[in-house]
This record gives C-alpha cells, sequence and structure tokens, in this order.
C-alpha cells in the first residue's frame, strides 16, 4: 500500500479539547490532552508538524469552532489533522452526533458533525485529512461520514452507540489520548514510521484490556473515504530512525528565515515614511505561505489506478523536476511546488457521460450549469468530479470509447492523447488448488481456458468486471471477441463471434459482473465477509483482472474496498495468474484536457508535459509506478523491488506484454456485439423515502445509486421506480408510491423523480420495509422478464417495532416461491448488512446485501449489470 508522506508540505493540525462545561459534567480527565498532543506532534522524532503549522482551540461558543476550522482549512494544502476531545451528543435514534462546547446545553449551542464539521472540511484544499474524535459516542460519526467529498481517514474513539468517559482518569491526560500520545511519539516496533492504519491497530491493542464505563470491550473504530492509500502521522520509530531528506530541512530552513526577515522587514517598514513602507509591505511573503499559490492540475483516472497514481503525483510534486526553480519563472523560491496535483476517479461509464456533456459539466464546474433532467449525461446526483486537465484511462480503448460518445463539434473539451504511462497485462486468477491441465500459464489460449474451466473440467465460474463499468473489463471482452488463434489476432479484423458466444455463455452467471478488478477480488478475499449471504465461492472462481490487481490480492495488499492484511494470503487462498495469449495490455495513455475559454491554458498545457515527461522518466514515474506493481513504458520486465518479483504474488515477472493495436472500429464492433449478447432484464428500485433518510448523509447515496441504476435502463433493459412510504395513504404500512411505471425504457422520468426527492419529497411516518417489498415481490413475480431483480435502497430501520402480524411469513413464503427474483439491498445504517434480516434477504433470494460505504454505489452497480447476464438454468 502507498503512503502519503506530508513533509515539507503546508500542513495544518487543529486541536480541540474541552473539559470545563457551564451546564455539562466536566472533564478534568482531557484537561491536558491538547497540551500533550500538541508536544507529541512538535516532536524531533514526528518530524511532521512545525509549530506555526498547528492551531489550538479550547471553544466555549460554536462559533469559535467554525472560526479554527474555517482558518485551517483555508491554510492546509498538505496534510490536515483535525481532532476533538470532550463531550459528545447523540440523538434517539443514534444518528446526528453533536460536537459539545463549553456554552453546551443538551440540545442548544452544539457543534453539528454532519452539518458543521464535515461541510467545512469538504471545502478544504489539503491533500489528505485526518480526524480523531475523541468523545462519547465517537463511533456514531461513521455513518454521515460517507458523504464526505476529500479524501479523508477518520479515527473514532470507540464503536458505536458507546460513553468513553468515566471521569476518573489520573491527570495528565485521558486514557485514549495517553494511547495516541505514545504511539505518536515512540513509534511502534518494527515499523519505520507510524500511518493512520497503524496507528488504528496500535490504539486496539493498547486498549483492549480497558472498559468503558458501559462495561463494554473499548474498540476504536476507523474509516476511510475517497482513498484506499495510507497516511504518515508520525516518523518515531524504536529502530534506527534514517534522517529527514534534505528537500525539507531546506523548506523548514526556507520558512523559518522568511518569517524571522519578515518580523525585520515589518520594523523597518513602520520606521520608514508610508510611501517606502507600502512598496516593501507589497513585497512581503505570506508569514503562513511563503511559497506562492501551486497551480492545481486535476488528475481523473479509474479507481482501480487510483491509488498508484496519486502515490506517483505526491512523488511528482516533492521531485526537483517540480520544485527547481526554472528561468523565467520570476522570485519562486527553491523548494517551492510548481504545481500541485488533485487525483480522483470514476467508473468507466460516468466519465464517457461526463465528456458527451462536456458542456454542461464545464458549465457545473463554474457555477453556471443549469440541471435539465432531459439531458443526456452526468445528473446533479452522480457526476463524475470536476472537470479534468489530465485523463488516465485504463486503456486506449477507453479513449476510443470517450471519443465515440463526444458531439463532432461545440464540445468545449479537447481531448489530446499521448504515450502510455505504464502497462499491465490481463490474466485469468485460476485457484491454486485447481491449475489446469495442460494448459501453460505463460502462454493460455482463449479456447483452452474456455474449455479446461468449463463444466465437464474444473468446473469454474468466470467473473469478469463489467465492461459498461470497467475499463479492465472492456478490455477483457476486447480480448476474447478478438482472440483468434493466430498471432496478432488482436489487432486486426472483426470479433470472432464464435468464440464470443462461447464466452458470453459461461459469463453469463448471476452476479457474475462487478465494477471494477478491485471490487471483484475484494469479494473473494477469505477475510472480508466471502461467507456472506450473496456471496461468490473464491474456491470455485475464476476472476478476469489485471496483472498489478491480482499480486496485490496474493500479497495482501489493500484492494478496492478491502484494508491491507499483515502477511501475503495462505497458499491455498492465492490464485495463480494465466495469461491468454494475444490479449493487449491495459496501457494507460495519458491525455491532455484543453477546456475552452480557459485564461491560463498556455501555463496548464506546460504544466501537464512536464508532469507527463516525468511520468516516463526512468528515474522519476517509473521508479514510482513499477514499485507498485506495474510494468515500464520502456523496460517491461519488472525491476529489483517490484512485488511482481515476490514469488507469492503468483504471476509470472517475464511475462509478454503485447502492445494495443486495436481500432476505434473495432472497439465499437466489440462493445456493439456485447450488447446484443446480453439479455434482456427488468429492476424495480424500492427506495425508502423517509424523513430519517435525510440523516446521516443517507440521502444522497441512495439517490446516487438509484441514478446509478437509471444509467442502464434502455429498450432491453428496463425498470420501475417506486418509494415507500406513501404519503397518500398513511394509515396504509404496505402502500407504495409508484413514481415511474414499471417496464419503463426512458431514465428522465426517474431522474425527475429523484429530483424531486433529493428537493425534499420525503414522507414523515416511519417505512415499512417488509410491507412494501412483500407488494413488489408479488409484482415481480408475475412480471414476465427473464432476468429480473429488486433494488432495495433504505437505512437502518425496517419498521420492525410497527410490523403487522404475519408480514415475516408471507415474505418468507414468497420468497420461496418460483421464479426467483434476486433482492439487491444498499443498507445505510450503523449494522449495515450485519443484520439477520438483510443476511436472510439476500440469502433466500439469491441476491446481495451491499452495506454503504465509499465503494457502495459502483459495488451496487456491478451487481445490477450483472442482471441482463443471468439466463435461465445458468448455474
Amino acid at each position: 500500500m502507498s503512503e502519503y508522506d506530508a513533509r515539507g508540505k503546508v500542513n495544518r493540525a487543529l486541536l480541540i479539547s474541552v473539559d470545563d462545561y457551564r451546564s455539562l459534567r466536566p472533564l478534568p480527565a482531557v484537561k491536558d490532552n491538547v497540551r500533550k498532543l500538541e508536544q507529541a506532534l512538535l516532536a524531533p522524532g514526528t518530524d511532521l508538524f512545525t509549530k506555526g503549522e498547528i492551531v489550538t482551540c479550547r471553544p466555549q461558543e460554536p462559533w469559535e469552532v467554525e472560526q479554527a476550522l474555517d482558518t485551517v482549512v483555508q491554510e492546509a494544502r498538505g496534510l490536515l489533522l483535525v481532532y476533538f476531545s470532550g463531550h459528545g451528543r447523540v440523538g434517539s435514534d443514534g444518528g446526528n452526533l453533536h460536537l459539545m462546547v463549553g456554552a453546551s446545553e443538551p440540545r442548544h449551542k452544539t457543534v453539528s458533525w454532519q452539518d458543521t464539521v464535515l461541510s467545512y472540511l469538504d471545502n478544504a484544499r489539503a491533500d489528505r485529512i485526518v480526524i480523531v474524535l475523541e468523545c462519547c459516542y465517537a463511533g456514531n460519526a461513521s455513518e454521515a461520514f460517507h458523504s464526505c467529498r476529500n479524501p479523508t481517514s477518520l479515527l473514532m474513539a470507540a464503536q458505536p452507540n458507546r460513553r468513553i468517559f468515566s471521569g476518573e482518569e489520573p491527570t495528565g491526560g485521558s486514557v485514549f489520548n495517553r494511547a495516541l500520545v505514545q504511539i505518536l511519539e515512540q513509534g511502534i516496533p518494527g515499523k519505520r514510521f507510524v500511518t493512520f492504519e497503524d496507528l488504528v491497530r496500535a490504539l486496539r491493542e493498547q486498549l483492549a484490556g480497558e472498559r468503558t464505563p458501559m462495561g463494554d470491550v473499548w474498540e476504536p473504530r476507523s474509516a476511510k473515504q475517497n482513498t484506499v492509500d495510507d497516511v504518515i502521522l508520525s516518523f518515531a520509530t524504536p529502530e534506527a530512525r534514517p534522517p529527514t531528506p534534505l528537500r525539507v530541512r531546506l523548506r523548514r530552513r526556507l520558512k523559518s528565515s522568511l518569517r524571522h526577515w519578515t518580523g525585520i522587514l515589518l520594523i523597518l517598514a513602520i520606521i520608514f515614511v508610508p510611501a517606502t513602507a507600502g512598496v516593501v509591505l507589497l513585497r512581503l511573503p505570506d508569514d503562513g505561505a511563503p511559497c506562492p499559490p501551486a497551480l492545481e492540475l486535476r488528475l481523473l483516472t479509474a479507481p482501480e489506478a487510483e491509488p498508484a497514481l496519486r502515490q506517483a503525483a505526491f512523488d511528482y510534486e516533492m521531485s526537483e523536476t517540480n520544485t527547481r526553480p526554472l528561468s523565467g519563472e520570476g522570485d519562486l523560491p527553491d523548494g517551492c511546488r510548481r504545481a500541485q496535483i488533485t487525483v480522483y476517479s470514476a467508473a468507466r461509464d460516468q466519465v464517457d457521460q461526463g465528456f458527451a456533456a462536456a458542456e454542461r459539466w464545464q458549465g457545473e464546474a463554474l457555477g453556471t450549469g443549469q440541471a435539465r433532467p432531459a439531458d443526456k449525461g452526468p445528473g446533479p446526483l452522480n457526476r463524475p468530479g470536476p472537470q479534468p486537465d489530465i485523463w488516465i484511462p485504463e486503456s486506449t480503448a477507453d479513449y476510443y470509447e470517450a471519443r465515440r460518445g463526444m458531439p463532432a463539434t461545440s464540445s468545449p473539451a479537447t481531448l489530446h492523447y499521448s504515450a502510455p504511462v505504464a502497462y499491465t497485462p490481463l490474466v485469468v486468477g485460476i485457484p491454486e488448488n485447481r491449475r489446469l491441465d495442460d494448459v501453460e500459464p505463460a502462454d493460455a489460449s482463449w479456447p483452452d481456458l474456455l474449455t479446461q474451466t468449463d463444466g465437464s473440467h474444473h468446473d469454474l465460474r468466470l467473473l469478469r468486471p463489467s465492461p459498461v463499468l470497467s475499463g479492465t473489463g472492456l478490455l477483457h471482452t476486447l480480448g476474447l471477441y478478438l482472440a483468434h488463434d493466430g498471432p496478432g489476432g488482436a489487432s486486426t479484423g472483426a470479433p470472432d463471434l464464435t468464440l464470443a458466444r462461447q464466452a458470453e455463455e459461461r459469463l453469463s452467471a448471476p452476479g457474475s459482473q462487478y465494477a471494477g478488478s478491485t471490487e471483484l477480488l475484494c469479494s473473494l478475499r477469505p477475510d472480508t465477509g466471502s461467507d456472506a449471504a450473496g456471496s461468490v465461492d473464491r474456491t470455485k472462481s475464476a476472476p478476469l483482472v489485471s496483472e498489478k490487481s491480482l499480486a496485490d490480492y496474493n500479497l495482501g495488499h489493500a484492494i478496492g474496498s478491502c484494508p491491507a492484511r499483515p502477511s501475503a494470503l495462505p497458499f491455498r487462498n492465492r490464485y495463480l495468474a494465466y495469461y491468454p495469449d494475444n490479449v493487449p495490455a491495459l496501457d494507460h495513455p495519458l491525455v491532455r484536457v484543453d477546456w475552452q475559454g480557459a485564461t491560463d491554458a498556455t501555463v496548464r498545457q506546460a504544466a501537464v508535459a512536464s508532469f507527463a515527461g516525468w511520468l516516463r522518466a526512468p528515474d522519476g514515474g517509473q521508479r514510482a509506478l513499477t514499485a507498485q506493481g506495474y510494468r515500464g513504458v520502456r523496460e517491461t520486465s519488472p525491476p529489483p523491488g517490484s512485488p511482481l518479483r515476490d514469488s507469492r504474488s503468483d504471476v509470472d515477472p517475464v511475462g509478454r506484454v503485447v502492445p494495443f493495436t486495436a481500432g476505434p472500429e473495432q472497439v465499437s464492433q466489440v462493445l456493439d456485439g456485447y450488447d446484443k449478447a446480453q439479455k434482456s432484464s427488468q429492476v424495480l428500485i424500492l427506495m425508502d423515502t423517509s424523513t430519517s433518510m435525510a440523516d446521516g448523509g443517507r440521502l444522497p447515496v441512495a439517490l446516487s445509486a438509484a441514478a446509478r441504476a437509471l444509467e442502464l435502463a434502455g429498450s432491453r433493459h428496463t425498470y420501475g421506480l417506486w418509494a415507500f412510504p406513501d404519503r397518500a395513504h398513511p394509515a396504509d404500512a404496505g402502500a407504495v408510491r409508484e413514481l415511474v411505471r414499471l417496464g419503463s425504457a426512458d431514465p428522465a422520468p426517474g431522474k425527475a423523480a429523484l429530483d424531486r426527492i433529493a428537493g425534499g419529497e420525503l414522507v414523515e411516518h416511519g417505512a415499512a420495509m417488509e410491507e412494501a417489498l412483500t407488494r413488489a415481490l408479488r409484482t415481480m413475480k408475475k412480471s414476465p422478464a427473464t432476468n429480473k431483480a429488486i433494488v432495495l435502497l433504505l437505512d437502518q430501520d425496517d419498521g420492525a417495532g410497527r410490523r403487522a402480524a404475519g408480514v415475516e411469513r408471507t415474505l418468507s413464503a414468497l420468497l420461496e416461491e418460483k421464479p426467483d427474483v434476486p433482492i439487491l439491498a444498499l443498507v445505510m445504517g450503523q449494522s449495515g448488512c450485519d443484520t439477520f434480516a438483510f443476511r436472510q434477504l439476500a440469502g433466500a433470494s439469491h441476491g446481495q446485501c451491499v452495506p454503504a460505504g465509499p465503494q457502495a454505489v459502483d459495488t451496487l452497480a456491478g451487481r445490477i449489470a450483472s442482471i441482463g447476464t443471468a439466463a435461465k438454468g445458468d448455474r
């Protein structure tokens, strides 16, 4: 896993602590928390923050917290650390966490975690945000946290619905704070530094013997949003510590000297005449930011490539290429960054829609776009992110498809294709204990792979990322359809329709598609819910993924929404990589995106060219990318130290890299053939629109999931949209609002209905999930569609306290009746899919329950995309 190193950047830490309350119980144990933590952060071994980068706050009024947040949010460019220690309060339903300041009363003068803290942090320009909440009910913060838009890591002092302060801790800091400070100051044995995930694990170990005031085991929790990499929080270590890099020391010395000379110049300015003073003051450097603001470049990529490119972007920012002064750049000091790069990702279909509606995309970024329900392209509820300056798709095929969807004229975006920056071959993962007979892993033909994995041989289910959502899935499909026996079959001619039909028959199994290969492999990890209802059997599965993602899986690296393991997977749980012959590798081209009307276009083009050159340089980006498991663009064999050289990765480090040579017409033919091969499907979207959905950031997630489902609608993929409860029939628990009739092919009415819900069209009385689901199941059981499913979107409240007698029996009987109607549920709440009711629904219906989280919407979209591939009688 890549680690984010913020040394030398403009970092800020906001330390908030409240121990004295006017109307609440005082917390003497936390009186020293801020002082102790500040000392730890400034300790020489921690080596991350300097004195001027830490802001302390002991607020009596809520506005003091807002003011402090506003300050650090405006200033931080590297790491932003926010720590709160004090009382916390939640509502009776366990939601809507409030942080209590000195003047707080039980329900007044509080700081809302969702509406205040997260709102400020959403506007931050820091590369990474780390939040530490040490308060009662800190674990309840995870629910609203999923609406956060920036790369953020959240550490919660305890699990949900737990108090933590007994008020009897000795002075010198609370129990949690003392453990936190010790880890940051002393480091962790065997570790070169302390990362966020290291800190969480160490805290859990240190607090394992402690109990909360309620008598429970004290267990800190953590969550991450918009990032899968890790953040370094301290360079302290019990081992021999390497010196701070020279560039960091020079930058800090520059800051210190600038502050020193700023004071002298201010005194001189006061002594001299006002006119002279005016000239001097205009030339004074900013004390808080001695370097001028760096040009921000936005880099859009695929979710699978985001962690690696994020690390590469950081390495570039700190490199000499980006920090040494160049002629013609005025007074830019040595060591200052000329450009900073924001890396974000989106699924392939979202990127295509963004470029297809580039005018609207640009308008939304500038705040001038109008949301029109009839528009094609990204809706206001579901966008691929800000307009990019750089796009690095997974393959050239993705670029061809994006160009094909753009208008021939009048688009404000111009795509400038350039050479690849890295390669990764495509592979088929075969369980280690079920290796294929007479098939050579390094050079396997697709006909042999299809034969050896069929029901007469090893009987393996082929799992492919969705070609609609994933560039890996698209290129695997391209390889399947163009995999002729002769050499170069992937570069010429039309798709082999016979082979294509055979491939799609093998892939037409329920749940055969995923939003990307990292989420596919995450679902196969033995330690992440693989035994849950709706999951696949990893011992009978053969994933079609990339070489890098399979190596990450086998080595236990963070992948998709799965965190890193302490070690590689055991042999019995690993997959051996088979390399299909003549299938092109993912080539990751760099595409510069120019936007019409940009006033700084020349500067941005030069900055993109500088970054592109560094990415392809052997001692620059190539070193950063190959260290994370990619193949280089000049030397495709992995260098020493590459994870591909680790024997436990079970890949072939000298396997051949096949260049991409297919043309745009072939890509179009393959996608057209894929679309025709899919069988018709029908989904009924059943959405909870009770007022409780507005709490904790649940509603935007549900609306985004529904919008993604609508994007798959068409002449052969129809839908219906129902909402429950029904405000017109408050006494009827089973009543639903039929917002869009079942069988609709036009997504526009569904988008309009979602817009109305987003505007506040919610119902105040409770949601009766089982009653509404019973009605939906009866309707879908009667539907003539062969491939169908119910997409259930709801919060934790399933109406159990108000459920009518006999509803559970009726629902259970319906689930057992034929034909099967899979239920794909997205559950937003603290327990998520862990409750018996939702696990039973997924298992009995042969569906799946998806808990809310950073990848939830994409994961659900992949499952919905697989509905059309599930033919009657399939395994």
